[in-house]
């Protein structure tokens, strides 16, 4: 039987499992798998724990073999005849589902063709339709020349330490592979990152006035803020009817604008509440959202407070971030051929009688390190008494796009879509591909699809998912039989 025939075959078996491999989504996506990081028995939580499981399950219940990594990531493997493996690369965390949406995000409901939840496109639909290439692989009595091998990590969304233990006590890392969990067609590079705080600490407040009592915004790093809310107290007596006018004022501004956003405020107690809801996008691409921090903090920038050290760190930030996607005001605005420009994000903001604290999340060149970024960084921030606190770093990777697992995806890629004229990518995001040498990310966003990961109302068509079961088998299946 030659490739095209056997093939064949194997694509006819994904539609007849058509219905299986939805419902087996569908199920893991009523699972709520935020992972946080717990002592005790389940490392990433109970929720993380349930998916992992189910995938282990199912995993057996083909006959294939299993491996787990004291419940931090695990494998599941479909043993070649020959050396060597092949890694698919996913992971079963999801971030926060946030606010907004228009269906249940953890529902796993199937609706005029969609199926709908959180991490139907990060990572948990991308997942299930490697596993059922793998298992039409299977079915159709395929023999691979290389291992086949799955891996399951479960904090990719957090701090990669289930993927650190994993790979710490596995016996045999992959040759190569892709990552399901990016954009087609094939990614051959993706922009380090860097996750830090800046740290402004505040002088005690005991006079009269306009105080800042809190600041709040954002879950998660590498997520556009989709929420904000600060409180305001004036301890001087003051009415609040002003600050009312101005928020009215702003809201109006900002409609007139366009920028999509709601502001309000209300009465708490002798308190002011202020509240921005924004737009979520990924950390990657934060000119697809509105950021509600930096809608929060402008309008805070036109009030008095009573506090200095407030004053200025609300200047700093509207003066040097603000509305900025790439860091050219704060001293990075560095840009190379291959990437392009850097790419800068405020991911959480919290305020307190202590310290102003920013989460920062940076995408940087390829061409570049990380500490030629924290200089340039430095180079404002000394002006302003802030400091920096560093945190996660994932190197760039860059594979040429000549390679021979470069050239194989995009071939696969371009038979399945018709599409000839897309190139290999770089991208700012950050995805297992880093973890694992001579891998790359792979799909499974289509050129043609909206962005809906890491936002509301996340979803995978139907027909979407038949196709990215077909394009992974077909790439596990070439891979395998790839000579060196």
């Amino acid at each position: 039987m030659s490739d095209l025939e056997f093939l064949k075959q194997v694509n006819e078996t994904i539609e007849t499992n058509k219905e299986d491999m939805i419902s087996s989504l569908s199920h893991l996506l009523q699972i709520p798998s935020v992972a946080v990081e717990t002592p005790g028995e389940y490392p990433f939580g109970e929720n993380v724990q349930k998916a992992y499981d189910a995938m282990l399950d199912m995993a057996r219940e083909e006959g294939f073999a299993v491996y787990n990594a004291d419940k931090y990531g695990g494998h599941i493997d479909f043993t070649g005849k020959g050396e060597g493996i092949v890694g698919v690369v996913g992971h079963l965390d999801v971030v926060p589902e946030g606010d907004g949406w228009s269906f249940d995000p953890y529902g796993g409901e199937v609706k005029d063709g969609w199926i709908c939840g959180r991490g139907t496109t990060d990572d948990k639909g991308p997942v299930i339709a490697s596993f059922y290439g793998m298992k039409a692989l299977k079915a159709c009595g395929y023999e691979p020349k290389k291992t086949i091998r799955l891996i399951l990590g479960l904090d990719e969304e957090t701090n990669w330490h289930g993927m650190d233990h994993y790979l710490e006590h596995v016996a045999e890392l992959p040759d190569l592979g892709f990552t399901p969990d990016g954009d087609f067609p094939a990614i051959h590079g993706e922009k380090g990152i860097i996750v830090f705080e800046l740290v402004r600490k505040l002088k005690p407040f005991s006079g009269k006035g306009l105080e800042l009592s809190s600041l709040r915004g954002g879950t998660a790093a590498n997520s556009v803020a989709d929420h904000s809310r600060a409180v305001v107290r004036d301890s001087a007596g003051g009415g609040y009817d002003k600050i009312k006018e101005m928020v009215q004022a702003f809201r109006e501004e900002k409609n007139a604008s366009g920028l999509n956003c709601q502001i309000r405020c209300k009465g708490i107690g002798k308190s002011l509440e202020i509240t921005v809801q924004g737009v979520s996008a990924h950390g990657a691409k934060p000119e697809k959202g509105v950021n509600a921090i930096t809608v929060l903090l402008e309008f805070l920038g036109r009030l008095n407070f009573a506090s200095e050290d407030i004053n200025d760190f609300i200047e700093f930030y509207n003066s040097h971030i603000g509305y900025e996607f790439h860091g050219e005001s704060i001293g990075c605005g560095f840009s190379d051929e291959p990437s392009g420009k850097l790419v800068f994000n405020v991911g959480m903001a919290e305020f307190d009688k202590e310290a102003a604290r920013l989460t920062i999340n940076i995408r940087y060149p390829v061409t570049m390190d990380d500490e030629k970024v924290y200089a340039g960084l430095m180079s404002v921030l000394d002006r302003y008494d802030i400091g920096i606190v560093k945190g996660k770093h994932q190197e760039p990777i860059y594979i040429p796009a000549d390679d021979p697992l470069i050239k194989t995806l995009m071939d696969i890629y371009e038979a399945h879509t018709g599409d000839t004229e897309s190139k290999p990518l770089v991208i700012g995001g950050g995805t297992y591909a880093r973890a694992i040498p001579n891998t790359v990310a792979f799909g499974a966003r289509f050129p043609d699809e909206i962005e809906l990961g890491h936002q509301k109302d996340e979803r995978i068509s139907v027909d979407n998912m038949i196709r990215l079961s077909k394009i992974y088998a077909e790439a596990m299946y070439r891979l395998s039989e790839l000579e060196e």
